[in-house]
């Protein structure tokens, strides 16, 4: 056996094009439905996991899976805004903690979470670097929002425009990093997170001015007397928020009006969630949603497409072993005359099938070390897969 499967080697290594297409053949038809399985385990993992610690969300009436994709992994996003006097109506009912999110901005393609310092104590979210949220204009990054842009505690991160044609005259905050979140293999790894004020100043709800009684630039001043300075529309609207100019930053309106995309709401007991869930039964201005309940119906609809495209590759694979019959019989008859030297040679039948089953081994064993290779690689990286390709 040794001898047959010395020449084999001698001849697929000779036929290199040929050996290459069919063990690339045979390594594709093994390897996607394999990889397709680690990635839909991963994924299930992680929005079972994730949905399973965040008892109820709380949003504007709608899609469900859009709020629970928004809030949760900063995907999708909604249609529809609540406002922090919905938070504020959670917290006076005795019946639950609210956590505010408001997930509208990203900055360099990363998704801006807003929110309040409960939320890294619900998620379990540490420091490693740097310090905790402070002031507005700052904010904490993610462990792989910090690999990939190359920041750390110190640097500075500016938020995308939502708009390059933007009339409003809102401009991209500039915000101070002041910590790196440690790594928790979740959504919460690839998120900029800042207070939820510090959105609102984004959104221009908040802003502040350069002080108009200190200013030497005569073209922003309309009218100056002894007790009043008047401006125009000239006049600074600050792009980053310091020390220096923390104290000239205001908002309009009353903030219980100011929006969010939903409220986490953390209910005391099973029986206080019952309660607080029955409050939303009638309410047409918002929903009120189990992640749980939401994500079992999204990974029924995923598994019924798996299903699908499982029969799709069953059907190309059939078809991949018919061709690779044909180009095995095609071989066959286009070597016949080294099968007849070999017969001439004094070697029986056997011989000649023993040669053909070491050819079969041999590219079998190496389409099964690179498909074993592939899934390992996937395997490896299915969190941030899952995250890219499926979450994002």
């Amino acid at each position: 056996m040794i001898d047959s499967l010395y020449i084999a080697w001698k001849y697929v290594t000779f036929n290199k094009v040929k050996t290459t297409i069919l063990i690339t053949s045979i390594t594709l038809i093994v390897f996607l439905p394999l990889a397709l399985q680690v990635l839909l385990n991963a994924s299930e993992q992680q929005l079972r996991a994730r949905a399973g610690e965040t008892p109820l969300l709380v949003g504007a009436s709608g899609s469900a899976l859009d709020l629970v994709m928004n809030s949760l992994y900063f995907s999708d996003n909604v249609s529809q805004f609540i406002n922090m006097r919905a938070a504020e109506q959670i917290d006076d009912s005795g019946l639950a903690v609210s956590i505010p999110l408001y997930v509208r901005f990203h900055a360099c393609g990363f998704p801006v979470v807003g929110t309040s310092l409960d939320y890294f104590d619900f998620r379990g979210l540490e420091v490693k670097e740097g310090h905790m949220l402070a002031m507005l204009g700052e904010c904490v990054i993610g462990s792989e929002v910090a690999e990939r842009l190359g920041l750390g505690a110190g640097d500075s991160l500016i938020l995308s425009p939502e708009n390059l044609f933007d009339i409003a005259g809102v401009y991209p905050l500039k915000m101070k990093v002041t910590g790196v979140l440690a790594a928790n293999h979740s959504a919460d790894d690839t998120a900029v997170f800042v207070d939820t004020r510090t959105t609102w100043v984004m959104q221009g709800l908040g802003h502040g001015h350069e002080d108009v009684t200190l200013t030497r630039d005569s073209s922003v001043v309309l009218q100056r007397d002894e007790r009043n300075v008047t401006a125009n529309a000239k006049l600074l609207h600050y792009t980053e928020i310091t020390e220096a100019n923390l104290g000239s930053f205001h908002f309009h309106g009353d903030e219980k009006d100011y929006p969010l995309t939903a409220v986490s709401a953390l209910p005391r007991d099973t029986r206080s969630a019952t309660l607080l869930r029955g409050r939303y039964l009638e309410d047409k201005q918002y929903q009120i949603t189990r992640p749980d309940d939401v994500i079992d119906s999204l990974m029924e609809n995923i598994f019924r497409i798996k299903n699908v495209i499982d029969a799709v590759i069953v059907i190309v694979g059939f078809a991949t072993v018919l061709t690779l019959l044909l180009v095995f019989v095609l071989s066959l008859r286009l070597r016949q005359g080294e099968i007849d030297t070999v017969f001439r040679i004094g070697c029986s039948r056997l011989t000649v099938v023993r040669l053909l089953a070491a050819e079969i081994l041999i590219i079998a064993v190496v389409s099964a070390g690179r498909c074993a290779a592939l899934l390992w690689l996937v395997q490896a990286n299915s969190s941030g897969l899952v995250r890219s390709l499926i979450l994002h």
